[in-house]
């Protein structure tokens, strides 16, 4: 039995790296709630599903499995906001706990790195999980200091809720949890044209064809400007970086300027319960400096 009210905290690469923001964001909100998020020591890349796992899939389990080994020595459950280290860690976890075969071969790999052996003692969660779910829209409400006056386009991502089979969060053809979550935030989400596809970040395409994966961007972009909304909410860095940067590169080379803001759920509900607008980081984006959060502030019965 794990520790309860305790996850090790994987960052993850692209997290620390370009966005602290959100690592500062998921830590207030985690306090807030009464969690407390443990550091990994000599944690390594997930590493991210379209990449390794394509080259070699019994590699890429090992490389994940002793991230998870990490966490199993804490004896408290595993926490990311990223969807493709969710993707990686979670499958990883699910299959070897599943494979005895498959889990015998990974750990005596494992052993060639150290002391680290799968024993499939804790789960991986999903920090859009854990709010959306495991708090839920109403509990969350009781932690509010502000609420939010505004519209957003919700990106879900690829790795989040698919394979469904795997994942078992919401249905992948039309999920809610997200929005019925932001709602209790005040914020109103709205639908828009291929809103579930890929925001082009993922399986390697930004790295090895940045024109596809820019193609595939501009064209999410268009459906999401039909719609205007005050900032665009996403629950994975990379599809963070893909917004933010994509909108820049498409503004240099295209000369098409959406400037729009785009929040990890995180740093929103940091906002909501209480953390200053200047943690969350807006001002070091490329989009969407100039737009100010209408706050409304929560009235209480004291």
């Amino acid at each position: 039995m794990v520790q309860e009210k305790k996850y090790a905290f994987y960052l993850g690469c692209i997290m620390p790296n370009r966005y602290p923001a959100i690592e500062k964001s998921t830590r207030y909100v985690m306090e807030k709630i009464g969690y407390e998020l443990l550091d990994m020591e000599r944690a390594g890349c997930c590493p991210a599903p379209g990449v390794l796992r394509s080259f070699d899939k019994e590699d890429w389990m090992v490389a994940a499995a002793r991230n998870i080994c990490i966490a199993e020595k804490m004896d408290v459950d595993l926490l990311t906001v990223c969807n493709g280290c969710f993707g990686t860690l979670q499958e990883v976890n699910t299959q070897l706990h599943e494979n005895e075969e498959l889990r015998e071969r990974v750990n005596l790999k494992l052993k060639l790195l150290g002391d680290y052996e799968f024993k499939g003692t804790i789960e991986v969660k999903h920090v859009a999980a854990l709010l959306s779910i495991d708090i839920g829209p109403t509990e969350i409400q009781e932690h509010l200091v502000r609420r939010v006056n505004a519209t957003t386009a919700i990106h879900y991502g690829c790795h989040f809720l698919k394979p469904s089979q795997v994942r078992q969060i919401d249905s992948p053809e039309d999920p809610t949890i997200l929005e019925d979550f932001v709602e209790a935030l005040g914020i109103k989400s709205l639908n828009f044209k291929q809103k579930y596809t890929c925001c082009g970040a993922g399986g390697g395409i930004k790295a090895a064809y940045a024109d596809t994966s820019m193609t595939i961007l501009s064209e999410k972009m268009k459906h999401i400007s039909d719609v205007n909304p005050d900032f665009i909410l996403d629950v994975c860095p990379f599809c963070h970086l893909q917004f933010e940067s994509g909108q820049d590169w498409l503004k240099k080379n295209h000369d098409i300027n959406y400037d729009i803001p785009v929040f990890h759920l995180s740093q929103i509900t940091a906002y909501c319960m209480g953390m200053e607008e200047r943690y969350m980081g807006l001002q070091y984006q490329n989009n969407g400096k100039k737009y100010e959060l209408i706050p409304i502030e929560v009235q209480t019965n004291d």
